[in-house]
């Protein structure tokens, strides 16, 4: 029996996912989580043998919620599933160490068998992706490494940080006071090697990330 968990914050996507997956792979267990924090929560109490990521649900937006679970479990294997088709986007998905990466237009069959390909230890893309894809350079891994050892809650603060929002009002934003603001710029400094909000920023650019739709309180 085979466990795999959708992660992602649309239902309807994840009935239909399951619906696909179910009628070509009966012996399958679906799990669900609709944002990162029940993703962890589900991965921390469950054996998985493969996670579908939605790169854009709550606490993950873009690359952080790969870089997150690939830091927490380096040896899960990860398929992002999105909206996005970019081929530079996808390169550095695949360069974080995603085994595939699932369009969310793909047909029900093409899940199906990309899913089973992936469980069986290979990478899956679609054909007009993979002739595409480039290579990623040591910065862009060395950028990565560092970002993932930020928590979810310093990672909100840097997208803020890179929108140009004072201590005062992330603090607003994120309901949190303005020490508590100042403790995570800290950190965040630290586990970046800078020391200013220009650095900051730079680096939330380079990794192509963006602001939370919608603060977590």
């Amino acid at each position: 029996m085979i466990t795999l968990l959708i992660a992602d914050d649309h239902p309807l996507y994840r009935d239909a996912l399951k619906g696909a997956l179910s009628l070509s792979l009966p012996d399958l267990t679906i799990l669900e989580a609709g944002d990162l924090t029940a993703t962890a929560d589900i991965l921390e109490k469950e054996d998985v043998d493969l996670l579908l990521l939605d790169l854009h649900m709550p606490g993950s937006n873009d690359l952080f919620g790969l870089l997150h679970i690939r830091k927490l479990y380096p040896d899960l294997p990860v398929a992002v599933v999105s909206g996005t088709e970019d081929a530079t986007i996808i390169s550095k998905i695949v360069g974080l160490g995603a085994l595939g990466f699932i369009p969310k237009t793909t047909s029900a069959d093409n899940i199906a068998k990309a899913v089973q390909v992936i469980l069986d230890g290979d990478i899956w893309l679609p054909e007009s992706i993979s002739e595409k894809l480039e290579d990623v350079d040591e910065e862009f891994s060395e950028l990565a490494d560092k970002m993932s050892s930020l928590t979810p809650s310093q990672y909100k603060v840097l997208c803020y940080m890179r929108d140009g929002l004072l201590n005062k009002q992330i603090g607003y934003n994120l309901d949190i006071a303005e020490a508590t603001v100042k403790a995570h710029v800290t950190a965040i400094f630290k586990k970046l090697g800078i020391n200013n909000r220009t650095q900051a920023v730079l680096i939330a650019s380079q990794l192509e990330l963006e602001p939370p739709a919608t603060p977590d309180k």
